[in-house]
């Protein structure tokens, strides 16, 4: 099967494998671990942040970055269709006790002005702005690049109000291959960021939280809460490593992909890409063909082609490590030759 349902069905590589089976290890929780202390020291510095902490996901991460900044009681601002939002099975109310103050934004961009307007000011019935969250790249958005001039506008607001501002960067190495800037161009502009290992990067598990040292204490104290403090964690810690090291100078392939994904959608009838494919994520529109999201995902399945619904009638498709050339060329003639003629 090609198999374009995400980035995270990726399998590591042999230099992973390597290096979790030759990890040197001790117990996590004592901070006694070399390969996280390592992961974490090289995280850190790639990030432009004083500290960095190993979990388990980027979900763990994202609630460990909420459950640090705010209290119970809080409002968080966040985009309408964010990962936190949408994906994270409803964790920041039932986890942190804060409620969500959504603005929807343009591929994935919230206008700062709206962001000001959706402070709370200082009122006996109002809850606390505790946090503001940003998502780069933007899942829902089809893997859209958050520009650091956006995030920059942002953070000059929420510094003026004196509230933190997260960012889920589960893909942000996405959007620094995208991009051509430097990672700090994005991090400069956030109080913490997580960033997901076991997606583009291909390890087989495991995220980054990075902040300041205060943060990184307070967080390590919420994932020991939430079950998230390991013992031997350098096995997976160590290819984590390799990851970070090595697969973020290729991550340009997938966007070629994702680039020839859309270019083949583009010549098919009944087919629309809906976004404007700045990464790894094409999102199509697949009404035009008369079928259903669900039964388009199944139509392709059976001709070798893994997809995932996104709506009623759309459909994600992502690239990655595991996805070669040859496969999307595979994907793109499979496609053609169907729906080139009459919609089904």
């Amino acid at each position: 099967m090609i198999d374009l349902r995400s980035d995270t069905v990726t399998k590591p590589t042999a230099e992973m494998r390597r290096a979790a089976y030759e990890a040197e290890v001790g117990d996590d929780v004592y901070g006694e671990d070399p390969s996280v202390l390592r992961l974490e020291k090289e995280a850190a510095s790639i990030l432009g942040k004083e500290e960095a902490l190993f979990v388990t996901s980027g979900t763990q991460g994202n609630q460990i970055a909420v459950l640090t900044h705010t209290r119970p009681g809080n409002e968080i601002i966040l985009e309408t269709n964010s990962h936190i939002f949408y994906y994270e099975s409803g964790a920041v109310a039932a986890l942190a006790g804060v409620q969500t103050r959504t603005i929807t934004g343009n591929n994935g961009e919230m206008d700062p002005g709206e962001i000001e307007a959706a402070i709370r000011t200082e009122d006996q019935h109002f809850p606390e702005t505790g946090l503001i969250c940003l998502e780069n790249t933007h899942n829902r958005a089809g893997g859209a690049i958050v520009s650091p001039e956006n995030m920059q506008a942002i953070h000059t607001i929420a510094r003026k109000h004196s509230i933190p501002v997260h960012v889920d960067g589960a893909r942000l190495f996405n959007a620094v291959a995208a991009s051509g800037r430097d990672v700090k161009e994005f991090t400069d502009h956030c109080d913490t960021v997580q960033i997901c290992l076991s997606k583009g990067l291909g390890a087989p598990v495991g995220s980054i939280i990075a902040g300041d040292k205060n943060f990184i204490k307070k967080a390590r104290k919420w994932r020991k809460r939430l079950g998230g403090g390991l013992r031997q964690a350098g096995v997976i810690a160590a290819p984590g490593l390799v990851a970070l090291n090595t697969m973020r100078g290729r991550l340009s392939e997938d966007h070629e992909k994702a680039r020839i994904l859309k270019e083949t959608f583009q010549a098919c009838n009944g087919i629309e890409t809906i976004n404007e494919v700045d990464t790894n994520i094409v999102v199509a529109d697949v009404s035009g063909t008369g079928m259903t999201a669900t039964q388009f995902v199944e139509d392709l399945e059976r001709k070798g082609i893994l997809a995932v619904t996104f709506g009623p009638t759309l459909v994600r498709f992502t690239t990655h490590y595991d996805v070669s050339m040859e496969d999307i060329w595979e994907v793109s003639r499979i496609c053609k030759a169907q729906f080139s003629q009459s919609a089904i």
